[in-house]
């Protein structure tokens, strides 16, 4: 992996925390210069110098992937910096937990703009740039992208209209060279379940599920790098993902009631009201 990373410009999205915050670590470990964009600049700042304190390079852009600005500015800054783009990771995501009964229409649009929307907009200014590099474009998805997850109507429909947008572009570069990824983690130990929004749109503010159990965003970022080495198009990270994909082509309603199961089952969960 590390003769792969070596040298790659690595854009990376929703990369103060989680995730993002692992991948910049690890490929910047492995020789990638990377480039991180977050809304949080102070965790920007502390992530960067990790990275540099350890002698990778770095660079990072205040971004709000919602903002079309934002998401321009933080592709300048990677081409002012290293001159080129190889990867660009469309990670920065947003969550939910409610009963699609009881939601805010305003928690669902805001689920696109941030998972959808956010994508669109980093890969508009960003492909060009990979077009050039036949270089990789990743959008870091779901199982909810897979099979629609009940309590997270709007999170499952933001990862299916990436995964949509992904594939076409995929085949509208077919003859340019770009590689196009959609990674699917299962349920992985960060904080997107902190944050995700209620049926009002607040905070959720704690996890209803146990973290010891689940992926750690590094084993995430290995996997993602493995896929990308490979050209994988779907890169799915356990057997849950895997079994999701398999059986619902031959057996979506035995799906369905798997996870009305599983989900039912979480602490508080809003399918036993």
């Amino acid at each position: 992996m590390r003769k792969f990373m070596n040298d790659k410009v690595v854009i990376i999205t929703g990369a103060s925390s989680g995730i993002g915050e692992a991948m910049a670590l690890e490929y910047a470990k492995m020789g990638a210069k990377v480039v991180l964009g977050a809304r949080r600049e102070e965790e920007l700042k502390h992530v960067a110098s990790d990275i540099r304190a350890r002698g990778g390079e770095v660079a990072y852009s205040v971004c709000d992937v919602v903002k079309r600005e934002d998401c321009q500015a933080l592709i300048d800054r990677a081409i002012a910096s290293f001159g080129r783009i190889d990867i660009m990771i469309c990670n920065a995501g947003l969550s939910m937990r409610a009963l699609f009964d009881d939601c805010d229409l305003d928690v669902l649009h805001r689920l696109m703009d941030v998972n959808f929307w956010g994508t669109v907009n980093c890969t508009k200014y960003a492909l060009p740039w990979l077009q050039k590099s036949r270089g990789s474009l990743v959008g870091i998805s779901s199982v909810a992208g897979i099979h629609g997850l009940p309590g997270r109507t709007g999170y499952s429909a933001s990862k299916y209209a990436m995964t949509g947008f992904l594939d076409t572009i995929r085949i509208e570069n077919l003859k340019k060279g770009v590689h196009v990824m959609t990674a699917c983690p299962g349920f992985t130990a960060s904080n997107i379940r902190l944050s995700a929004l209620t049926a009002d749109g607040s905070q959720q503010g704690n996890t209803p599920r146990k973290e010891t159990r689940m992926m750690t965003p590094k084993q995430v970022a290995h996997i993602v790098a493995r896929a990308l080495r490979r050209r994988q198009r779907l890169c799915l990270m356990e057997w849950e993902g895997r079994a999701t994909h398999h059986l619902k082509k031959f057996f979506p309603s035995l799906v369905d009631r798997l996870f009305y199961m599983v989900m039912s089952n979480e602490t508080g969960s809003p399918l036993t009201k």
